[in-house]
């Protein structure tokens, strides 16, 4: 920090280890051997929409960039009900890296094109034989993954989110903090 921006209480915004999303693959396989969570093939980037034409086209950009792969996978953009921007990807479920590529492929996108700090999280969801599914989120500002899994309106089951955060520490950075484990109610894919 310098000198000027610790005399005006002024932070710079903690880069996001964005490649933390490539260690995802293994750990899907640890969630099917050891808790019988399946991934979807859904992914899905949550960022705070920017105003103006750069921003809109920049969204546009990362659609096309998707789209024009020859797997390309089936992108689609919403908006929750607390005005956050989601950008969902549909691949095959069994192609787990290809996925983490195309939500690092927004990210970078968006932090190269200087909407960085709207980024709030990326989420990928699993799905047990019996219905349950878990959601792997993972924050920007902090870096880590912690999981999400509803089971209502508004209500989560701690017990499954405390079980894969148990069979994942060892693989991924979990969120140690359980403040920071956010609902992402009406999140896409879950």
């Amino acid at each position: 920090m310098s000198f000027w921006a610790s005399i005006f209480g002024r932070t710079a915004p903690t880069a996001a280890k964005l490649d933390a999303l490539f260690m995802v693959p293994s750990a899907a396989i640890t969630l099917q051997t050891a808790a019988g969570l399946e991934p979807t093939g859904t992914g899905a980037v949550c960022f705070r929409g920017a105003g103006g034409a750069a921003f809109a086209q920049t969204q546009q950009e990362i659609v096309a960039l998707l789209e024009a792969h020859p797997d390309a996978p089936s992108v689609e953009v919403t908006q929750d009900r607390f005005g956050f921007t989601w950008l969902l990807v549909h691949r095959d479920p069994l192609d787990v890296a290809g996925l983490c590529t195309d939500l690092h492929a927004v990210n970078t996108v968006l932090e190269d094109q200087g909407f960085g700090t709207g980024l709030l999280c990326s989420l990928i969801p699993f799905q047990a034989a019996d219905g349950a599914k878990v959601g792997l989120v993972y924050l920007y500002k902090q870096g880590t993954f912690y999981p999400f899994a509803p089971i209502g309106p508004e209500r989560r089951d701690n017990l499954l989110e405390i079980t894969v955060r148990d069979h994942l520490s060892a693989e991924l950075p979990m969120e140690k903090d359980l403040q920071r484990w956010l609902a992402v109610w009406g999140a896409p894919g879950l």
